[in-house]
């Protein structure tokens, strides 16, 4: 007699897993809320920089490492924060961290000087911002299935790209009507809050298991490794790539003279290749032992994940040729202020709002992946019309076009790729590896700050100074003087005074014309690197959706065939613990998932992200 067949096993939100519940929408509600207060502290302060340095009565040396040291301590201890949420649980991570940022911004708020401000906005908040960013990701990626797991990442993406893109417009409308410091206060408010509802709302976990140690030595390894890349990255215009342009202080003790043969930059890039070297060989290792790695390297063998990663790190290159290249032009070409040039660019972000829906709608369509194409090619459209029409009378509504494609082509993309990325990782390592995808990112846009903007300088000085050189009604004592001064000063040159008017007028229409001239180039390498990401996203494999997870499993079902259907679903659970609330759960089975011929319901769902 055949054995009865097992009863219907029903998630959380019933058959198909579309319907969220009450519990899992306020889920998405504290997740996207806190997305965007770390988010916008990425660039709320920019515009803020000159109110700072008058009141502080400091220089720019010095007040660049607020900006920089968030950055670079983010990007540090992502991957850390990551695995933290592995063997702790998301939910205390994502409480702990949303403490460090309140309290660090609570100091950043009262700070008296540079110091103090550095320590409360780079260092605190940088810290618990490296463990809140992957635990959202991770918590969104084990609670949202089926079409409405689309629609969550899809969210969350459009929220984290319009955040970074109002980021400006928020600073510059505090630092004008309000203060600086109300950019902190705001997250010493919503942070608590996402703390309390997080303590409310979000499932409590219980170790079913020995709970594994946290690799010590491989997170020294990585957090020095990537401290050194992100640095050298992000400071080699400041310091020069190879020969040095300026001197290395700690505090008040030059560590590297700006005389030397060879700029420090170089030496710090080596160091760190070999510093994350050393970490592969150990996690190597240890992977080999069982040992418990900080990140194990076998999840590359996932399609999804290593190309994911691949046309992500591309990708992120590309998309600082907008925001950076772009703003630089509207305020040093336009002349625009901070705030002016936040409004320009506003409907790129409204663009991203809009199609982020679409794309979780039309992802189970035509599928996750091939969204994700159409995406890069909007936006390597949108960039090439921007980079034809960049010039000193560009006008708003010339611009907008190419604004609203490219966001559109954001939307589509950037929301849905970090969803593909996640698709095939077993939940138990879902922080670490959103951490190892918020990293990438991390270093993509470093690398890409650093093309790009050598690109705009090196551009813009060619281009004055060839013009200022064949500009015949400029005297020859002028052509000297403002060629050593654009050399020098870059796109930041103006016109010295005393000067006569047609001499002022001509060289300010030089730079106009020089610094759009660099965006037209930077735009349209910024376009060729986005592409490459479109060639590169065809490596991925475009998997349909999952149906949703296993939320039992029953004991005595033994057989191995399905053993092997049961390991496709993904746990909502990313520890495989039994939740709080729902004691009949038995842990999730541990194990990558793999499609099972013939059984479509069970293929691999691609998910989303930034």
């Amino acid at each position: 007699m055949p054995a009865p067949a097992p009863p219907p096993v029903e998630g959380p939100t019933g058959p198909g897993y579309d319907t969220p519940t009450a519990r899992q929408w306020v889920t998405l509600g504290i997740v996207l809320m806190s997305t965007v207060i770390v988010v916008l502290d990425t660039t709320v302060l920019n515009v803020a920089i000159p109110t700072i340095l008058h009141e502080f009565d400091t220089t720019l040396p010095s007040l660049e490492w607020v900006i920089t040291g968030y950055s670079l301590t983010f990007a540090t201890f992502l991957i850390i924060g990551g695995r933290l949420g592995d063997i702790y649980g998301q939910r205390r991570v994502f409480i702990t961290g949303a403490a460090l940022f309140a309290g660090g911004s609570l100091l950043a708020s009262l700070s008296w000087n540079v110091a103090s401000l550095v320590v409360g906005e780079a260092l605190i908040e940088g810290l618990g911002a490296s463990l809140m960013l992957p635990a959202t990701l991770a918590l969104l990626s084990n609670t949202f299935q089926g079409r409405s797991r689309a629609m969550a990442f899809a969210a969350w993406g459009a929220v984290a790209g319009s955040a970074a893109g109002l980021g400006p417009v928020v600073g510059g409308l505090l630092t004008t009507d309000f203060s600086w410091r109300w950019a902190f206060r705001i997250n010493v408010i919503i942070a608590p809050l996402a703390i309390i509802g997080a303590l409310l709302f979000i499932p409590a976990t219980k170790r079913s298991g020995r709970r594994e140690p946290l690799d010590g030595p491989g997170a020294a390894l990585i957090a020095l490794g990537m401290f050194l890349l992100v640095f050298a990255l992000s400071e080699g215009g400041t310091y020069g790539w190879i020969t040095p342009i300026a001197s290395v202080h700690l505090g008040h003790h030059q560590i590297w003279s700006g005389h030397a043969a060879v700029s420090i930059i170089p030496l710090i890039l080596l160091a760190s290749f070999l510093v994350l070297y050393c970490f592969y060989r150990h996690e190597r290792s240890r992977e080999a032992r069982h040992a418990s790695p900080l990140f194990e390297f076998g999840l590359l063998q996932h399609r999804t994940f290593r190309y994911g990663l691949v046309t992500t790190t591309v990708l992120s290159m590309g998309q600082l040729g907008l925001s950076f290249a772009l703003a630089l032009f509207l305020q040093e070409g336009k002349h625009l202020t901070a705030l002016q040039n936040g409004l320009w660019v506003l409907p790129y972000g409204l663009s991203i709002i809009v199609g982020a829906p679409i794309a979780g709608r039309l992802t189970s369509r035509i599928g996750t992946v091939t969204v994700i194409r159409l995406g890069l090619v909007m936006q390597t459209a949108g960039l090439v019309y921007m980079a034809f029409r960049v010039s000193p009378h560009l006008t708003f509504l010339e611009l907008l076009g190419g604004l609203v494609v490219y966001g559109l082509g954001a939307g589509f993309s950037v929301t849905q790729l970090t969803n593909v990325i996640l698709s095939d990782i077993p939940p138990t390592k879902s922080g670490v590896a959103s951490g190892t995808n918020t990293t990438v990112r991390q270093v993509g846009s470093a690398l890409g700050i650093a093309v790009i903007g050598t690109v705009v300088t090196t551009q813009t000085i060619n281009n004055a100074v060839n013009a200022i050189a064949t500009t015949r009604s400029l005297s020859p004592a002028t052509r000297v003087a403002a060629t050593v001064q654009v050399r020098a000063l870059g796109a930041n040159y103006e016109p010295p005074a005393g000067l006569p008017a047609h001499a002022t007028v001509t060289l300010t229409r030089i730079l106009e014309s020089s610094v759009s001239t660099a965006t037209h180039d930077a735009l349209l390498f910024a376009a060729t690197v986005v592409f490459l990401g479109a060639c590169l996203s065809w490596l991925i494999p475009n998997h349909t959706p999952r149906v949703g997870p296993m939320d039992a499993v029953q004991a005595d079902l033994t057989s191995e065939g399905l053993a092997e259907e049961l390991a496709a679903f993904v746990p909502v659970d990313p520890e495989g613990e039994l939740l709080e609330g729902q004691p009949d759960r038995a842990p999730a089975l541990d194990r990558p998932s793999e499609p099972r011929a013939g059984c479509p319901g069970v293929l691999h769902y691609a998910a989303t992200v930034l």
